[in-house]
């Protein structure tokens, strides 16, 4: 035992030798900007390998002696417009503007330019080379000034976005008919057009040591947990991965349980859903190129809630919500319940029922969880064919795949017609679950439950429900709960669960999450009629005892 724990450790230790080693390759080593142009633009070019994205504009400035400068950016990430206008256009076509600077001093000339030339949003002094490195790949513009060992980052970014188009995993009819995008500059402008406040902070940093991806930490400050705020950036800190390509790949670093099936992190691609949760006291990161931000911390009733709920009625939307619970329900234990009826419990199936399904099974040369677990199989097999194929074929691939395979196999004699129904309603009671995320898990869990019922029948079913609960009440999302507010149960936060009550009676945030404002509307007292309505009532009576 011993030996083999060495053996890991050995291995363990190369391998970190093995990344060190990389790493170096890959990070060229530290260089300095240099006084004279012409090394500065040499060093760029290598350190960028002379790509051929690479711009380099070359041209000379001031009276009455010629500066030669350097304009570098880098083509599809930078603005070719802001370049041209703003950057080259004002210092060629100021060059009387510098005559009264100093020619045999370049750092005021370098002043003079960035202070009074440049038209730029936001222009920067750059000193160290890594710096003005990761601005050039970022979608900035350099300007060197020859004898200057200082460079000029002008914010030029630019290049084609896609723009702002209606959700596609997230549909409403009454609600908002935008989504995120994947420039981070506009999904945080998007949640300041809901929240006008000044509370509303964003903390943005750079993840993968590669990448260099920017990352944005969004939450309202005053509402938001302190100790919940420290943890997510603590666990961002320790992420230490070459690329950050997406914002899964954060989520799988700062997860509280990487095993568990449950998603404990929320996703969304709904601004109005984002204010949402930060009006709770929820924290939302917002990953550059990604669409889909991450919402923390999560509770499992969160994945059974929709935007619509909240511009519905509230009757409407509580009949919803439970409609969803019960398609929960029949899509993890609709396929077990039946194998463990027709394999060990016959005698609890109404005797009409049962003479039906046993005619049905008499051609079926499988047992029944076999005939299950094969219908199961095909059914996920036509669901990924027609989320991969384009959209107009997948959609024909999905139901035409399903109704001819259905038919053709209950022809056959492969499996039965009452399969083909229960393995039909557990699909269809899996769309009603409104976020993928959940549905996955669902799906993946349905195959143990499967196993279990095949196996002890119904005993087996409610040891997997029984291990299943016990599993969940473990779950923690950053320290919350995750069966919050049933496991501990909290009376008060019970109002917008299962069901929702009326908005007038969401007077408070989640007590687990929030702890610093946990009031957030007034209290119900004042409900009633407006003062105009009272007082045409008092009138009412006061005539009708007139008349009297």
């Amino acid at each position: 035992m011993n030996s083999a724990w060495n053996r890991l450790t050995k291995i363990q230790k190369k391998r970190k030798q093995t990344l060190q080693y990389e790493e170096t390759e890959i990070n060229p080593n530290k260089l300095e900007i240099s006084h004279y142009l012409d090394e500065n633009l040499k060093n760029i070019k290598e350190a960028l390998g002379n790509s051929d994205d690479l711009n380099i504009r070359e041209f000379k400035m001031g009276k009455p002696s010629l500066h030669k400068v350097a304009l570098i950016y880098i083509n599809g990430l930078s603005d070719t417009s802001i370049n041209s206008n703003s950057i080259i256009e004002r210092l060629m076509g100021n060059v009387n503007d510098t005559a009264s600077v100093d020619p045999q001093s370049p750092s005021k000339l370098f002043t003079y330019v960035k202070e009074n030339i440049l038209t730029v949003e936001k222009v920067e002094d750059i000193t160290d080379w890594n710096k003005m490195l990761l601005s050039l790949i970022s979608g900035q513009s350099i300007l060197f000034i020859d004898g200057w060992d200082h460079a000029i980052s002008c914010s030029a970014e630019g290049g084609e976005l896609r723009s702002i188009t209606e959700p596609t995993s997230e549909p409403s009819v009454r609600g908002p008919k935008e989504s995120f995008v994947e420039s981070l500059i506009t999904n945080t402008a998007m949640v300041r057009r809901r929240i006008k406040s000044p509370n509303l902070w964003v903390e943005t940093m750079k993840l993968g040591k590669i990448t260099q991806t920017d990352v944005a930490i969004m939450y309202v400050k005053g509402i938001v947990n302190d100790k919940l705020l420290t943890e997510v950036k603590e666990r961002l800190s320790k992420i230490e991965a070459d690329e950050i390509a997406s914002s899964n790949t954060i989520e799988e670093w700062i997860n509280d349980d990487t095993w568990t099936p449950w998603p404990t992190i929320f996703l969304t691609e709904r601004p109005d859903v984002v204010a949402g949760n930060l009006m709770e006291g929820r924290i939302v990161i917002f990953v550059n190129g990604t669409p889909i931000p991450l919402i923390l911390p999560a509770t499992w009733i969160q994945f059974f809630q929709t935007a619509e709920d909240y511009y519905l009625r509230w009757q409407m939307t509580s009949f919803l919500r439970l409609l969803r619970i019960i398609s929960f329900l029949i899509t993890l234990l609709g396929p077990s319940l039946f194998i463990a009826f027709i394999a060990y419990h016959a005698e609890l199936i109404p005797t009409p029922l049962l003479v039906s399904l046993t005619a049905q099974r008499q051609q079926i040369p499988f047992p029944v969880f076999i005939e299950a677990l094969l219908m199961e199989v095909t059914f996920e097999v036509l669901r990924e064919a027609g989320v991969r194929m384009p959209r107009p074929i997948g959609q024909a691939v999905s139901i035409v795949g399903a109704l001819v395979l259905g038919e053709a196999a209950v022809a056959a004699g492969i499996v039965s017609s009452s399969m083909v129904i229960v393995v039909a309603g557990t699909a269809i009671a899996s769309l009603t679950i409104p976020h993928h995320t959940m549905v996955y898990a669902v799906r993946l869990l349905r195959f143990p439950m499967m196993m279990l019922a095949a196996s002890f029948g119904l005993y087996g079913v409610g040891l997997g429900v029984i291990v299943l609960v016990a599993h969940t009440c473990s779950v923690r999302s950053f320290g919350i709960p995750y069966l919050a507010p049933f496991a501990p149960i909290i009376f008060a936060d019970l109002k917008d669960t299962l069901t929702r009550f009326p908005k007038p009676f969401l007077s408070t945030r989640p007590r687990l999450i929030n702890q610093t404002k946990i009031t957030r509307t007034g209290t119900t007292q004042n409900l009633g009629p407006s003062p105009r309505e009272s007082q045409i009532k008092d009138n009412e009576s006061k005539r009708d005892s007139n008349e009297t």
